[in-house]
């Protein structure tokens, strides 16, 4: 079976839509089994659905009440990007930092391949830097 441009763009928005309402377990459906997270940081890919769920996991728990806003979302041939940005309340653990109780707002770049009718693998490169600064402790004096 192949799939269009605007399947594949769809699948996607779908899967943001799941993540946005706290539903991982149908946001993960569409990941194939060999699912490829390419994550800045890691020296090597990571492997499987279960590294994409412990993420999502992860960003949920440190920021609960995440918002993602899709700025703008295209695809070609087999690959979906999306520019988005992300809006959230620090209230939890994240990183080496714990809660501050500060809104945050980070945006990311995201780009997908697809396989037939799932998400075969993911780059994704979210603006950490920017993220980091809001929420790392302030110096004394400022």
């Amino acid at each position: 079976m192949t799939t269009t441009v605007e399947q594949n763009v769809a699948l996607v928005r779908r899967a943001y839509q799941c993540v946005q309402s706290r539903d991982l377990d149908t946001a993960e459906k569409p990941l194939t089994e060999n699912f490829i997270a390419n994550v800045p940081g890691t020296a090597e890919p990571l492997r499987g659905r279960e590294n994409w769920r412990m993420g999502s996991e992860i960003m949920l728990d440190a920021f609960p009440d995440l918002t993602i806003d899709v700025r703008d979302i295209f695809g070609v041939g087999d690959k979906v990007t999306v520019l988005v940005a992300f809006q959230a309340t620090h209230l939890g653990a994240f990183q080496q930092f714990e809660a501050t109780g500060r809104t945050v707002a980070c945006r990311g770049v995201e780009v997908y391949r697809c396989e037939g009718d799932r998400i075969a693998e993911e780059w994704v490169a979210p603006d950490l830097l920017h993220l980091i600064q809001q929420i790392a402790p302030t110096p004394a004096g400022h």
